[in-house]
């Protein structure tokens, strides 16, 4: 398994394989990886030439910063799980390679992010868009 914490080397990585024509999956997660994670990574090698999984816990998401502070982080058990069902790459940015600068983007969700969840999370979603809009212009996924 390849491993990336740099934005530029896994575009320079996946380049070639555009221009080969090969099929990428991408599944973005935060890490702590599950099950239901690792099914999402077989189903995705299934569909795929090469599977990616981002393992980036997304500070833009968290309107506490104890949730933040609270979430596990379990990088090298992260790794032996993709490693056991056989991901192809994993992309582990850190903050500053995903926000090297304020970020001005914001996603509005209507009224759907002052119900349920986002009622008690503001900002949540546009948090949530925000990352995944920045991980598929990075991968260019052909499948999430």
């Amino acid at each position: 398994m390849e491993i990336f914490k740099q934005i530029n080397a896994l575009k320079r990585f996946l380049g070639p394989k555009s221009v080969q024509h090969l099929s990428i999956g991408l599944v973005p997660t935060m890490g702590a990886l599950h099950q239901g994670h690792l099914a999402l990574i077989s189903v995705s090698k299934a569909q795929n030439d090469l599977t990616i999984c981002s393992v980036f816990l997304n500070p833009a998401q968290f309107n506490n910063l104890a949730d933040l502070e609270k979430y596990p982080r379990t990088l090298e058990d992260d790794q032996a799980k993709l490693l056991e069902v056989g991901c192809d790459i994993m992309f582990v940015p850190e903050n500053q390679e995903m926000y090297p600068q304020a970020n001005l983007l914001h996603f509005d969700f209507g009224s759907m992010d002052k119900v349920l969840e986002g009622k008690f999370r503001p900002g949540h979603f546009s948090g949530v868009a925000l990352v995944v809009s920045k991980l598929f212009n990075i991968v260019q996924p052909s499948r999430a």
